[in-house]
């Protein structure tokens, strides 16, 4: 390994306050010199798959990365792979019906062991409302609510739900408001699961895309689905919700998004965690609803993401000696990577999670915005 290139990526690592081999939690530590090479040429993919292969670690990955892309490291580093994927994200559909359902048996089948011992008791895969909580489970039941606040529900509202998790909003919407649910999900385990979990309440989970989703809802909700639906489908997605909805109901949508439009997410959460997944723009959302609905409130609160993601890591690895005589230590460290990653990513706002409330024709005197 040559002594420039090395010194390259020290220079560059120097911009975020990062040492190679340093004393800081947050600095790396380099057991493989073939790291600089790699990370320089490969970039985001590089780095993620030298650290699987035990090239490089950090004590505190998650620092790690708040650094780095806070100082946007990610942006001086160019593959050109990476015009290859822009390419591949344009020309072709990457969420369409039949390659939607990689990401479910690769990622939301993978385990429902792992998965309750990660989540916790909600078995809530997104992020936790921590307003007035430092507790986990307690912030994803605030955020349950907090949703069914913001869509008004009342007793025998008829609710539409596009991709359903493990069940737990159904389950909450039916017990404590009184609703009916009608969910679409395209995972076995989830639907499995979630089946299970609201036996004997009035809720209907179907197996199936939710471009599939037929009849008419007082409600329609959508809680970590369109991190999965791609711009070349969002429009549809919001047909979809349009169409099933009630000239005088309300559709949320809850979902991670970017400061900027892209059309791929990074290549090593796309290839090892989400394939084909990508975090939609509010540009690229705004021009999906033009003339579908009427924007009544815009939420952003993900600076939670960061707390969420750290809690979901710790019980991880709190919990890793129960699992790990199923799961090899290779699915110990992309769990952690991603996860450390993402709340870094978060932590450095690159990322942001919006709840956003859509009408068809405008809520008569306004829309009460709830927190």
């Amino acid at each position: 390994m040559s002594k420039k290139t090395k010194k390259a990526f020290q220079n560059l690592l120097e911009q975020a306050d990062v040492k190679i081999n340093g004393d800081r939690p947050w600095d790396i530590q380099v057991y493989n010199e073939k790291l600089y090479q790699i990370a320089l040429s490969e970039g985001s993919i590089g780095l993620g798959e030298a650290y699987l292969d035990g090239w490089w670690d950090s004590k505190q990955l998650d620092e790690f990365f708040n650094k780095i892309i806070s100082a946007k490291l990610d942006k001086k580093v160019f593959s050109y792979k990476l015009i290859f994927e822009f390419l591949k994200a344009k020309l072709i559909n990457k969420q369409n019906k039949s390659r939607s359902k990689k990401v479910a048996k690769m990622h939301y089948d993978f385990g429902n062991d792992l998965y309750e011992a990660m989540l916790g008791k909600t078995m809530q895969y997104t992020c936790a409302y921590y307003k007035n909580t430092n507790n986990l489970d307690q912030a994803q039941i605030a955020k349950l609510d907090l949703i069914c606040k913001k869509l008004n529900l009342k007793k025998e509202d008829k609710v539409l739900e596009l991709g359903s998790g493990w069940g737990y909003f159904a389950k909450f919407a039916a017990e404590k408001y009184g609703c009916e649910i009608t969910a679409y999900n395209i995972s076995e385990e989830q639907v499995k699961f979630g089946r299970e979990l609201c036996k004997n309440l009035p809720v209907t989970i179907i197996k199936a895309d939710y471009r599939e989703a037929q009849g008419q809802f007082d409600k329609v909700v959508s809680i970590g689905l369109c991190e999965h639906v791609g711009y070349k489908n969002y429009e549809n997605f919001m047909k979809v919700a349009n169409r099933c909805l009630k000239s005088h109901g309300l559709f949320l949508f809850h979902t991670i998004g970017g400061n900027t439009s892209v059309h791929s997410i990074d290549r090593w959460i796309d290839k090892y965690i989400f394939p084909g997944a990508m975090l939609p723009s509010i540009k690229q959302l705004s021009i999906a609803m033009e003339g579908l609905f009427v924007m009544e409130d815009w939420h952003n609160f993900g600076a939670y993401y960061d707390k969420t993601l750290m809690a979901w890591f710790n019980n991880l690895d709190k919990n890793w000696d129960k699992l790990k005589s199923k799961y090899t230590e290779r699915d110990y460290k992309i769990f952690k990577y991603y996860l450390l990653s993402c709340a870094g990513s978060f932590r450095a706002r690159r990322n942001q999670l919006w709840q956003v409330v859509l009408s068809k024709q405008g809520i008569i005197g306004g829309y009460n915005s709830i927190r």
